[in-house]
Formats: structure tokens, sequence, C-alpha cells
């Protein structure tokens, strides 16, 4: 494909994706393509919908029945690893960011991820012998995981906590358990008498009367997203104040949303709870899977990320749940104290990188293999982990070869799609964002 015709197909890519988005907030769509247009990674954080297109087009040796049809994250790349306070308490060093999950080949997790790997690589200046490594290492931390998995009677018991780890995702751990409540409280609330409100400041977005009361009423019909099983009693779920926000990072540009201060555990002003109603978004693998019944499985957006969100987190967020405003489909989740990102800028040796990159190995295997216990399974009704390594099995090799290969040229075909994109961008062809100075 000549140049000029993979630009071509770049923006036609992302004009499909994005066209009503960038109708909505124009504004927001060039602040998003700045970002992305600052290196090779930050251009591939924001295109997945192009990574799913490619996908669409090459052949995937490992995709049967069972495995081009699992749980997938959608989005898996370096930086959507980090730190969340599971339902029974315990703090989790996992994969996060489900807005793009779906049922897709489990290939497409482990390849996305494999690529952005060599992108990071790439941008610290690491030899490709040195990545080729990194990736060999990622991919049979993931294998070993999911036969682990397989022998396994009580799946949900595996978890990267303070216990069973060490090193740089240990720390990432300990700093998210030095946070707490009050002191994000205290960033986003304000004291009003003898209660707390939203904070005014950039981002935040006071409501009319009647837009709050939409949103009041959307939150009500969220409570009933909640399973009976983790839902709490009492005062809890009391809403204190409402507001609009803005300002998203790369994924979420353009999608509306509201921040929701409700009554925590007891009256007590110190464990009131921030919610993120947002808008969902329309998952990139779900473009590419032509099954309508995947598709006719969810009610809107909003359902669909927290259906799949339960089916691969374990433990998930107890406050996690779905609701619509007028017809559209919105994610509601805690702001939670405890999310720490695991933070890649100190990482620059590959000796260093090796003993996380089978961390992340491993957290991979486990969003594939482990489910809320109030996942809904009738979309995946079988155990991912066997379907994997019914096709992996006595082939584990040629896998990571497959993975290795994978990664060095999707992330050279990166590269230069992102000189390609914003040339696109900086030339004013790519209709929709252009700038109005």
């Amino acid at each position: 494909m000549t140049d000029d015709a993979r630009a071509a197909r770049i923006v036609d890519t992302l004009v499909e994706a994005f066209s009503s988005l960038m109708t909505a907030g124009p504004a927001a769509f060039r602040a998003k393509f700045r970002k992305m247009a600052a290196d090779p990674f930050a251009f591939y954080r924001g295109s997945a919908c192009l990574f799913y297109a490619d996908m669409s087009k090459r052949d995937d040796p490992w995709a049967d029945e069972r495995t081009s049809r699992v749980w997938i994250q959608g989005d898996l790349h370096a930086e959507n690893f980090g730190t969340y306070m599971d339902g029974d308490g315990v703090l989790i060093f996992d994969v996060n960011d489900f807005d793009e999950a779906y049922v897709g080949h489990f290939t497409w997790d482990v390849t996305r991820f494999a690529a952005s790997l060599a992108l990071l690589g790439w941008r610290k200046a690491i030899p490709d012998p040195d990545i080729t490594t990194l990736v060999e290492r990622y991919t049979r931390a993931y294998l070993d995981q999911v036969r682990w998995f397989v022998d396994q009677a009580d799946d949900r018991s595996f978890s990267l906590r303070l216990g069973t780890t060490d090193g740089v995702v240990h720390e990432v751990l300990q700093m998210a358990r030095l946070r707490t409540r009050v002191e994000l409280l205290d960033r986003i609330t304000e004291p009003e008498g003898f209660d707390r409100m939203l904070r005014d400041g950039p981002g935040l977005r006071r409501l009319d009367d009647g837009e709050r009361a939409m949103v009041t009423d959307a939150f009500e019909r969220y409570l009933d997203s909640i399973p009976e099983s983790k839902k709490f009693r009492g005062v809890t779920y009391t809403v204190k104040d409402v507001a609009g926000r803005s300002g998203f990072g790369i994924g979420s540009a353009g999608l509306p949303a509201y921040t929701v201060l409700i009554e925590g555990y007891n009256q007590a002003l110190d464990n009131d709870v921030v919610l993120s109603m947002k808008q969902g978004n329309v998952a990139a693998p779900s473009r590419v899977v032509p099954d309508p019944a995947i598709a006719a499985a969810f009610r809107h957006h909003g359902h669909r990320t927290v259906v799949s969100q339960r089916a691969l987190q374990a433990h998930a967020d107890p406050l996690l749940g779905w609701t619509d405003l007028d017809g559209v489909g919105f994610v509601v989740s805690e702001v939670s104290p405890y999310e720490a990102d695991l933070d890649w800028s100190e990482l620059t040796e590959p000796s260093e990188i090796a003993p996380v990159v089978d961390y992340l190995g491993r957290a991979t295997a486990k969003v594939h293999c482990v489910a809320d216990s109030d996942a809904d399974h009738s979309l995946v009704p079988f155990q991912t982990e066997d379907a994997i390594m019914g096709v992996v099995a006595g082939r584990e090799d040629e896998f990571v070869a497959w993975v290795v290969e994978f990664a060095h040229e999707y992330a050279a075909q990166v590269r230069a799609d992102h000189a390609l994109f914003v040339e696109a961008f900086r030339s004013g062809a790519i209709p929709g964002v252009a700038s109005t100075s």
C-alpha cells in the first residue's frame, strides 16, 4: 500500500469511528489528536479503531470457534495497568480501563499489548533483541498463568496483591495504600455548612434545574443495575451534588460525563463517595466482530461496558453499574482514591522492565480467565483457559514467536502511520477537526 493510500485509510478509519463525537465536540477531538501527535505510542493509544480495522484483514491462526469469542479488554497497552480496591477490600494490581471491552479473539489483547511494548521500547531506545526478550517474557508469563487456571478449581484465588508481588508492581500497590478517601474528597469537594459539595474548578460545569433533574433520574435508574449481592444498605446512594464534567484523556474525548457526590457508608463526611457517570463509547472491537447475537446482548454501550468489566474483573467494583440519558447508555463507577497507574517513566533498562512484564502477562491471563461472581456467562459459556490451551498446547514456542514477529512488524507500521497521521492532521485533511484559528 502506498503512503497516500495508507494515509487515506487512517483518516477514513478515524472519521468513521469518531464522526459523531467530532461533530459534538470538535475542540475535544483537536485536543485528542494533538495528544496523539506527540509520538507513535500516544498515536497507538488513541487509534484502537485502526488496529482493529487492520486485524480484520489479517489471518489469525489461533482463532477457532471458541478462542475467537472470549471476553477481551479491547484496548490493551502498556499504560492500561494499575491498582484498584476490589469488592472484598483488597488492593489489586490488574488491567484497568474497560471502555473498549467486548467479545473477540484472545490474541487481540495479547498482540495489542505486545506491539505497545515494542513501541515503548523504541521510545526508550531499547535495542530490538532486548524488545524481543521482553515480548517473549510477557507472552510466556501469559501462557504460564493460563495453564495455571486450567489446573485450578478456584480461579478467583489468584490476584496480584501486596502479598504476592515484589519490585515495581509491589511499590505501586504500596503507593495506592497510602492514598486516602479524605485526600480525594478534599481535592474534589469543599465544605458547605455541615456538608460537602463538589468544588468548582476547571472541567466542572454547573447544571440548570432541568438537566440536574434528568441526571438525578438517571442515577435512580442506575441503582437497579447493581446486583443485589453488592448493594449497600442504609443511607448510601443519597445524592448530595451533581455537576457536568469535561477534560478527558486520549481515549474518552468528546464523551459527555457527570460527577455525582453521594452519601457514603454512613453519614460521616469522611467517607462520602464520588461517582463518575460517563457516556459509553462504541467498543473498537465491535466494529469488526460481525456476530449480531453479540451486539444484541447489550442494551446500549453503557450496559456493554459494565457487563464486560464484570466478565473480565474478579471482585468488580460494587458501585459499578449503568443507566441512560435520553436513551443513550452511561457507565457509572466510583472515582476511587485507591487507583494508582503503573508509571513507566523511571523504568529505563530492560533488566528493570523484565520482571514487570512478567506480572503484566499474568494480569492479562487473569482478565481472560477470571470473572466476577455476578458476571453474565451466557455469551461465553465455556472456560476461556481451556479454550486457549486447546489451541496453544504443544505449540507454545510457535505462539511466542508469532507474537514477537507481530510486535516488531506492527510497531514499525504504527511508527510509519504516526508520521502520516501527523501530516494529515497538520494539513487539515481530517474533516471535522480543522482549527478555528
